[in-house]
């Protein structure tokens, strides 16, 4: 049976660590209430300072180097979005070496290393097979000693009877003592495979844990050698009757290895079977644990477990009986067992190539929460911007936001008033009043007589009578949708109007190589509509394109008199698609 003391410690340690909880601290990402955006950069890491995009607090799923060869495919097909999930990244190896309490659970009551029992060393490997399961190879080096609480007397017969050696030792110089106290000393050397379980990193509340629970199941093998303190192992035995006093367990111990030697010279009965390292008796051995792991940082963590082994051999404490009763004594255990509570210290080995920590420390969710809150990769669909009076301005930015259908107007949504005197042009029945003529009437008329051969001005030269405009493209479109055809047919008809006169299409977007293929992509478009559709020659028209501003907008005016240009110009950027 285990000592009383030993139950409480491990319940103790049990307790302990399921109350040790540890959640890191979680970053706030910019933009959030009290954090500026230069703050949550330098705070947070896991955000670009370029573009202040959301990395993950455990790696960029987006970046090719954590994944091996074989996972390329499934990568390519991810970034390609042909596949929603992305590959599994190569993830650390983990080695540690523990040491603990090593003990022999069988007929013969265990000594705790504080009763000057054994100990265990022990060292392990571990791999991540996903974010629940991993494997582990563990090998425990082991000294158990056990020692009877009670002895045993009044019995007929050898030693052997009750599985206490030496063996042939009834001599009639040493005859058989009245009691025997029956001591232990078990080596073993312990190899197990664990497959390792735990899904305490799948959290939904928070990015990652300082803590991980785990349990398992273990298949290996015990090889063991057992040895008994008889005093000399021949003929001289300890005198049992003088040995062994007290009223408690503890006194009897402390009588008892205070007049034994240290020697474990006998060897003890085994279950036979194969030999292996030094003549230990080697046995299948099948075992359970459960521990906790609480990190320390990336690379170290410090872990504590309980391990039963359970072994097919009654022989591990050198006997197959139990405690007496009377002349005879219990059957006793069919199989004896082993447990060690350890503590281990724990490491991530850096690798050349690029890898995380081992996935059972991982939130798998981190990745798809980043993307809901902070999109990267998701496919978002383009906005719909309202639009009322269909001007192609939207209602955000239209200060005239009930334009009537169809008529011309400027960047803010308002109709054109060529000669600024407020009257807009649909009204105006002087289209050009001279500025000193100004205020005007209700119909834009102004009260000024006319100088000397003001009639013979030509106004198609400074071709005041093709407004202004703004043209909004869809994101990442250069379609040419309804409200755009309603601008463009009003600056046809204007242009018809004044065949003399060009017009400058003006791109914005610039910047970059894919911003200024979008530019001239909607320059282009604009004017082979009014080319094509509208029948308006290509070379009334100036093309510039990347200039400065939103890629999406086009704006057009009206040419001054020595403005020129190519009406044909050539794409910037032909292999961006």
């Amino acid at each position: 049976m285990l000592d009383k003391k030993y139950l409480l410690l491990t319940c103790f340690f049990a307790i302990a660590s399921f109350t040790v909880f540890a959640q890191e601290s979680q970053q706030t990402a910019p933009g959030a209430a009290g954090t500026s955006t230069a703050t949550a950069t330098a705070a947070n890491p896991q955000w670009s300072n370029r573009d202040m995009t959301y990395r993950g607090k455990n790696y960029d799923v987006l970046d090719s180097a954590y994944y091996p060869k074989f996972r390329a495919k499934q990568f390519k097909k991810y970034i390609d979005h042909q596949e929603i999930f992305p590959p599994k990244p190569r993830n650390k190896w983990e080695i540690g070496a523990g040491i603990g309490l090593y003990n022999l659970i069988g007929n013969v009551p265990t000594l705790m290393l504080w009763q000057k029992g054994g100990g265990g060393l022990s060292v392990n490997v571990r791999k991540s097979l996903g974010y629940i399961f991993s494997l582990r190879a563990q090998y425990i080096y082991g000294v158990a000693k056990n020692l009877d609480r009670q002895p045993t007397t009044s019995y007929d017969g050898p030693y052997t009877q009750f599985g206490y050696v030496p063996r042939n030792n009834v001599n009639a110089a040493f005859p058989v003592p009245n009691s025997v106290f029956r001591a232990s000393r078990m080596e073993s050397s312990q190899l197990s495979l664990d497959l390792m379980f735990n899904a305490y990193n799948i959290n939904f509340h928070h990015a990652r844990n300082s803590v991980s629970f785990f349990g398992y199941l273990g298949i290996g093998a015990v090889g063991y050698k057992t040895r008994m303190n008889a005093l000399d192992g021949k003929f001289a035995q300890y005198a049992f009757d003088t040995m062994g006093k007290g009223s408690t367990y503890k006194a009897i111990r402390k009588s008892l290895q205070k007049k034994m030697d240290k020697s474990y010279e006998t060897a003890a009965d085994n279950g036979g079977g194969s030999r292996i390292l030094d003549n230990k008796t080697l046995d299948f051995a099948p075992s359970i644990g459960a521990g906790v792991q609480y990190k320390i940082n990336k690379k170290f963590n410090i872990q504590l477990e309980e391990r039963y082994t359970f072994v097919a051999d009654a022989y591990l404490d050198g006997s197959r009986y139990g405690k007496p009763l009377g002349n005879t004594v219990a059957p006793g255990r069919k199989s004896d067992a082993i447990s060690y509570f350890s503590f281990s210290v724990n490491y991530n080995l850096n690798t050349k190539k690029k890898s995380v920590e081992p996935l059972y420390w991982i939130n798998p969710l981190d990745h798809a929460y980043s993307e809901l809150s902070y999109p990267r990769h998701m496919i978002l669909p383009n906005p719909v911007l309202p639009d009322e009076d269909g001007d192609g301005i939207t209602d955000q930015f239209d200060k005239c936001p009930h334009t009537p259908a169809g008529l011309a107007v400027d960047a803010h949504g308002c109709p054109l008033d060529t000669d600024g005197d407020g009257v807009p042009d649909y009204k105006d029945k002087q289209l050009i009043t001279p500025t000193e003529c100004q205020p005007v009437d209700a119909d834009g008329v102004g009260h000024c007589p006319c100088p000397d051969g003001c009639k013979d001005i030509n106004t198609d030269k400074k071709c005041g009578n093709i407004g202004a405009g703004t043209i909004l493209f869809p994101e990442k479109s250069g379609k040419i949708s309804t409200q755009i055809e309603v601008q463009l047919s009003t600056l046809a008809a204007q242009m018809q109007g004044n065949p003399n006169c060009k017009v400058v299409i003006l791109g914005g977007g610039s910047g970059s190589k894919i911003k200024e293929q979008h530019s001239w992509e909607h320059v282009n478009a604009v004017i082979e509509f009014m080319s094509d559709k509208k029948n308006i020659s290509r070379d009334r028209f100036i093309f510039k394109y990347g200039q400065d501003g939103d890629e999406n907008i086009v704006t057009f005016r009206a040419a001054n008199v020595d403005e020129s240009g190519n009406s044909n110009v050539p794409p910037p950027h032909p292999e961006i698609k």
